[in-house]
């Protein structure tokens, strides 16, 4: 031993030295989970608003111009089905193993088994309505499917696009194709080709694209060094009310293209070699460009990328991926269709729509609402955790400073939608592709609160998918 050295003694499990790790040795100091009266008071604000989004309308009498259950796109209709027990069963085993399995199981079984049993859960929860909840909502008179099953030309699609967007133009577009960039339909019409068209065929495609989400944010963490955050999130990730939604929706794709997106932007800041990270780069520009080119929404996805180099604390990779990125938006345009003349003549259509009828006086916090019931109420909690972390973030361990940059920067991205007006109502499909980057936060909260928050999700999801029938 060196003169003057002194050999520091072993604290206790849990000292500020060091602590026991739940799947491993002893791990880098560590604060503790965010305290129970966060987490509660920020489940309790989250209910409170779900509560408020129901009952507010239906004791005042305030017409918010929704279907019949506002905040969502539903009606009420309580219901058994055939895959109401598998989702029971489901439900309950992951309560009992879930939080132990994410803990122990090697990395890669680790991914296998959230994407198969994420698959299973939605898989489960669309089939109480029988095979027609995977393939009946994609094939309505609304969405792409359709339309996609005419198209022959893509080139012409596109030159035309823009003038059949308005409400009173010659066979305007169904409301989905005409909300949202061409992207979204050529999705389908690619699907259309591979032999995929019927609403079965296409349903099960999104189900099965959807439930690798959830394996893209894990492998960011990962990539980003908080690989054991993503373990203790890893439940609530891939398990929750989110898969009512993500079964039937387009909306649920694109959340899969934003965090593919968004993992490769991470293995590019995190790359050791200048050749990997241009790769890596230019691959998550063309993922994260396709996303602006299927939701007008997903520009601000942009908040979330710049939050994955500044917890990389790398900015090599942002011209590349940029660059990619901005070269998927000028090929539409080359094309024939332009997203910045699109934009403005589909703010014209929305509110030559029901839209116009919306107060936006009840939206502003009911989307919220919306975003509660589909995230899940648990993710008040998540976003207490991220905010009470907030001003240690920048000095605290890696991995919390992932989880609070990386949630916060996903509430950023809900609070400019919910704040632009431009989505009053029908929002808990388009809050799909952030929740769940706001749920990483779970990896914040104590052991006993995840296993209680996971109950809390799993039985949210059961009463909606058997109370309310929904929209998509």
């Amino acid at each position: 031993m060196r003169a003057g050295s002194r050999r520091r003694a072993p604290g206790p499990a849990g000292s500020p030295q060091q602590r026991p790790s739940s799947h491993g040795p002893l791990v880098a100091d560590e604060p503790p989970p965010v305290s129970s009266r966060v987490a509660a008071a920020g489940l309790a604000v989250a209910l409170v608003v779900m509560a408020a989004g129901i009952l507010v309308p239906a004791l005042t009498g305030w017409d918010v111009h929704v279907r019949s259950f506002p905040p969502l796109h539903a009606q009420w209709m309580p219901r058994l089905g055939p895959g109401t027990v598998p989702a029971v069963l489901l439900a309950v085993a992951a309560v009992v193993a879930a939080p132990r399995l994410a803990q122990r199981l090697r990395w890669g079984p680790l991914l296998g088994l959230a994407f198969g049993y994420g698959l299973a859960w939605m898989l489960a929860l669309a089939t109480v309505d029988g095979l027609g909840g995977i393939g009946h909502i994609l094939d309505t008179s609304y969405e792409y499917l359709r339309t996609a099953r005419s198209v022959t030309d893509p080139i012409a699609l596109l030159h035309e696009y823009v003038s059949r967007i308005p409400l009173h133009s010659t066979h305007h577009w169904p409301v989905h194709v005409a909300g949202h960039p061409p992207g979204a339909l050529l999705f389908f019409v690619a699907l259309v080709h591979l032999g995929l068209g019927s609403g079965l065929a296409a349903g099960t495609a999104v189900t099965v694209i959807a439930a690798t989400t959830p394996l893209a944010v894990l492998l960011t963490l990962k990539v980003l060094g908080a690989e054991r955050a993503a373990r203790r999130a890893a439940p609530i990730l891939v398990l929750g009310p989110a898969a009512v939604w993500m079964a039937v929706s387009a909306d649920a794709v694109f959340g899969a293209f934003a965090a593919w997106g968004l993992c490769l932007l991470a293995l590019a800041a995190r790359a050791s070699t200048r050749r990997a990270m241009a790769g890596w780069a230019v691959a998550s520009g063309l993922a994260l460009g396709y996303c602006v080119m299927m939701s007008y929404g997903l520009p601000v996805l942009g908040i979330l990328a710049l939050a994955v180099l500044v917890v990389a604390r790398s900015w090599r990779a942002l011209p590349w991926a940029a660059g990619a990125a901005l070269a998927v938006v000028l090929a539409f345009a080359a094309g024939g269709f332009a997203w910045w003349e699109a934009y403005p003549v589909l703010v014209r259509r929305y509110y030559d729509g029901v839209q116009r009828n919306r107060p936006y006086s009840y939206w502003v916090w009911g989307d919220l609402a919306a975003l509660c019931f589909s995230a899940g109420p648990v993710v008040g909690a998540t976003v207490a955790a991220a905010f009470s972390r907030l001003r240690t973030a920048v000095r605290a361990p890696s991995q919390t400073r992932t989880v609070v940059l990386l949630a916060l920067a996903a509430l950023g991205c809900v609070v400019v939608a919910d704040l632009s007006g431009m989505s009053k109502a029908e929002v808990e499909r388009i809050w799909l592709p952030f929740e769940p980057w706001l749920l990483i936060a779970a990896a914040l909260l104590s052991a006993r609160w995840r296993r209680a928050g996971l109950a809390i999700q799993l039985t949210t999801a059961l009463l909606v998918q058997h109370l309310l029938l929904t929209g998509w």
